[in-house]
């Protein structure tokens, strides 16, 4: 379970930092900075987990529980244009930016999950697996993956068939199906060899 260790150890004002979306035929790549309130709620910590290992209703309690406690949360995302002209790497790092950007605080230290930095002036460390380990991204994670699930369903009712509100984007049966049924899409990122192999 993740814990506050790392942000302790560093101590000041910690943003915790987690992407989404990397991987998926299609969408954004979307990524969010989480500042935890210096007092947590008694069972707070105990919802924060990494967003793959949480049902969805968990994640959906867990997001509601750190807004209604003051959790700073800012958002940033890389259009599929940006994948395409950056590659993968880079419009994640461009992501992580954008979400330490739009955070309502200027924190003095960045927890990041992975093995890059994300750039910039704010001193960084990265952790492989953080998301794992570290309260904030864990918290990052959960914010990422429920903002990136919900535009993946709205873009789904505009383009029924993929499947989206499901996979959001990854490479699901159905998805690969409706890509060689339908065509693909402006959101659909053809630069990506997995998508290139499908149509």
């Amino acid at each position: 379970m993740p814990d506050l260790s790392f942000e302790t150890r560093i101590g000041g004002i910690i943003a915790g930092v987690d992407e989404v979306g990397r991987g998926p035929l299609a969408g954004p790549v979307l990524a969010a900075a989480v500042i935890l309130p210096a007092t947590l709620p008694p069972g707070l910590a105990s919802l924060i987990d990494d967003s793959k290992k949480l049902s969805a209703p968990r994640r959906a309690a867990a997001l509601k529980a750190l807004r209604a406690c003051g959790a700073l949360i800012g958002l940033g995302a890389a259009s599929v244009r940006e994948i395409e002209t950056l590659n993968i790497l880079h419009a994640s790092l461009l992501a992580m930016r954008r979400a330490i950007a739009a955070l309502p605080q200027t924190p003095t230290h960045l927890l990041v999950d992975g093995n890059r930095a994300p750039g910039g002036p704010i001193p960084c460390t990265t952790i492989i697996g953080g998301d794992a380990i570290s309260l904030s991204i864990a918290a990052a994670s959960i914010a990422a993956k429920i903002t990136r699930d919900r535009l993946m369903a709205r873009l789904d009712a505009r383009h029924p068939g993929y499947g989206w509100a499901k996979n959001a984007g990854y490479a699901a049966p159905v998805h690969r199906e409706a890509i060689l049924r339908l065509g693909p899409t402006a959101h659909h990122r053809m630069g990506f060899g997995p998508l290139l192999s499908n149509v």
